[in-house]
């Protein structure tokens, strides 16, 4: 790749949907699909918005290894980023990646005590297009 940051953030802003796993208490992946990021820093940190009671953010909190993954499914390419991601409650934060139509998912507004921010950084990752991989480092 001649410009790493560019492709995969390109690759990145065009998806839909977006895959995060974390490790369950038995050593397991568990992948979920997510809205796209709210928020990204480059190719390095991630923002994402989710439900403080869900089962992810307990298994974050055990152990905040995690890979984030974007599919373009079109031209059937991917990029995988592994790394570490954070569970966020802080109004900062929270106010940072808020949009009016949330309340839909937390109806008491930003303050809800059920909407925390999972931050994402990564640390290495690996692209697939064109029937290979290659590995990069963040």
């Amino acid at each position: 790749m001649k410009d790493t940051e560019k492709t995969i953030g390109n690759l990145i802003d065009k998806q839909a949907v977006s895959f995060i796993s974390s490790m369950d208490s038995a050593g397991f992946p568990n992948t979920k699909a997510m809205l796209p990021p709210r928020k990204r820093e480059g190719i390095r940190v991630f923002y994402f918005t989710t439900n403080t009671s869900s089962m992810r953010v307990t298994q974050y909190r055990e152990n905040p290894n995690a890979c984030i993954y974007f599919c373009d499914k079109r031209f059937f390419r991917g990029v995988m980023l592994k790394g570490t991601m954070e569970v966020l409650e802080d109004s900062l934060t929270k106010e940072m990646i808020w949009r009016k139509s949330d309340t839909m998912y937390y109806p008491k507004g930003v303050a809800d005590p059920d909407y925390c921010v999972l931050k994402f950084t990564a640390n290495q990752g690996r692209y697939y297009s064109t029937f290979k991989s290659e590995d990069f480092n963040i």
